[in-house]
């Protein structure tokens, strides 16, 4: 598929409308974190759902536009990490592209994948423009690893990949569940869902 075809498939109204809901979908569940304060973020399965249905560029948007419209509207903290939730979104329409969401224990290994892109990502924003803290459930682990004697670095990077490992996980299979079950009506019409059947 060329590049301008792969864009036009991306920017159908079926597929601007799912966006849409991932953007909702997210900001939802991350909104239930941050109000319970839980170790994992609970914000991407919206963005997942997309990668997985329509590809690597609408989900890289759908990641991207939900972190920005979160930050104006209640979470300046999640505007900047921005960039994380559109590699969730790339990443997950290549890995979905190359066959990674076909079985549970294939779409149980992307989410140990996603985990592992978004760290390297993540964690010099936590770092650098945050100090390590940002407010999340999760700044507890990363005061422990540092007690510990681990660098603020290293502390982030188990702390971001430990809890995005089960994160991602619970999010991929969710997002292969519903889109196993998802009726031939509802699924006609998102180009990456066949890669996603077998």
């Amino acid at each position: 598929m060329s590049v301008i075809a792969s864009s036009k498939s991306a920017f159908n109204t079926r597929i601007l409308t799912l966006i849409a809901a991932a953007i909702v979908i997210n900001i939802v569940g991350g909104q239930i974190n941050d109000a319970l304060r839980l170790p994992i973020f609970l914000d991407s399965f919206g963005t997942v759902l997309v990668g997985v249905l329509a590809g690597p560029i609408a989900g890289g948007i759908a990641g991207l536009l939900t972190n920005l419209i979160w930050g104006l509207l209640t979470n300046p903290v999640a505007a900047a990490f921005a960039p994380v939730a559109l590699v969730i979104g790339v990443a997950t329409g290549l890995l979905a592209r190359a066959g990674w969401f076909r079985t549970i224990w294939q779409t149980a290994i992307s989410g140990v994948i996603l985990a592992a892109v978004l760290t390297l990502v993540a964690v010099p924003i936590q770092v650098y423009l945050f100090g390590g803290v940002t407010g999340a459930g999760s700044d507890f682990a990363v005061a422990y690893f540092s007690q510990l004697g681990g660098t603020l670095l290293s502390s982030v990077a188990l702390t971001v990949f430990g809890s995005n490992v089960a994160d991602k996980v619970i999010t991929a299979v969710v997002i292969f569940l519903i889109v196993k079950r998802l009726p031939e009506r509802l699924a006609t019409g998102f180009p990456y869902i066949r890669y996603s059947r077998g």
